[in-house]
């Protein structure tokens, strides 16, 4: 037996797991489709286990839905800083996390003692400067692929309410272009400052919010002079803010994260 709590970002929610005092023993792939599964488990998008790191404040590990470790996740290292910081695992407002997409540091914003938002140094951004075009039943599409330490891809369209994301998304991640399969992003330009976004998660499904997706949205539609550097995201489980530094090739990402449940598991 034991314990985690369940957080979300914009409804992108995970089982967060402390491992700081506890040596954890279970196979992560195997727990991670256990604890995520809606009917059978506690349901989440993925699992985050908070370790200790040699280089870092923290150590972030996230695993998919479907149990295949993420690189990096914008909603869950939220998550993860609002955690340690209000069950005082630290004390400073300003800490570095360590991720398999290297160290990402944080900026805690407070109301009284609660953090109220989370702003992630999401680091150097990785353009392809390629542009695929993706035949899908006789319709055409406009891939841009883009790496924020994990992939993406980026399609813009006219509506995202009228894609058939539960089919193209599938088609798109998994598609000869990206071995290692891509998240999708299909984003609407709204105006200079914001753009709609629906997401299809590698290893997980179409989710309310990505902030890696968020990021990569954003600066595929500023570098393709849709949009200013700083643009809010309205995804389908609320907004993210996002701003482009050129100066240091590096974006930042600014939203919310709240602990839903804490609870208690006895695994079979």
């Amino acid at each position: 037996m034991f314990s985690f709590y369940k957080m979300q970002g914009t409804g992108n929610d995970f089982v967060l797991i402390d491992c700081l005092d506890n040596q954890f023993e279970y196979s992560l792939p195997v727990l991670a489709k256990y604890l995520c599964d809606r009917h059978y488990g506690v349901g989440a998008d993925g699992i985050i286990l908070v370790e200790e790191s040699s280089t870092a404040d923290f150590k972030m590990r996230i695993f998919n839905h479907d149990g295949t470790e993420a690189e990096m996740c914008g909603n869950g290292i939220r998550c993860l800083a609002k955690y340690v910081f209000e069950k005082n695992k630290i004390e400073k407002t300003e800490f570095s996390i360590e991720t398999l997409a290297g160290i990402k540091s944080v900026k805690l914003e407070l109301e009284g003692e609660k953090v109220i938002s989370v702003t992630v140094n999401m680091g150097e951004v990785v353009l392809d400067y390629l542009k695929y075009i993706i035949e899908i039943d006789g319709k055409q599409f406009q891939v841009y692929p883009i790496s924020m330490g994990n992939p993406h891809a980026v399609v813009f369209v006219k509506n995202v309410e009228e894609v058939e994301v539960e089919k193209i998304g599938p088609i798109l991640e998994n598609y000869k272009y990206f071995p290692n399969k891509t998240n999708v992003e299909f984003v609407q330009i709204l105006d200079r400052k914001n753009i709609k976004v629906r997401v299809w998660e590698r290893g997980v499904g179409e989710t309310n919010s990505c902030g890696t997706g968020a990021c990569a949205s954003s600066m595929i539609a500023i570098n393709e002079k849709f949009t200013e550097s700083e643009v809010t995201v309205d995804l389908k489980g609320g907004k993210l803010q996002s701003c482009y530094d050129k100066s240091e090739n590096s974006i930042m990402l600014k939203g919310p994260a709240e602990i839903v449940f804490e609870g208690t598991i006895e695994m079979m």
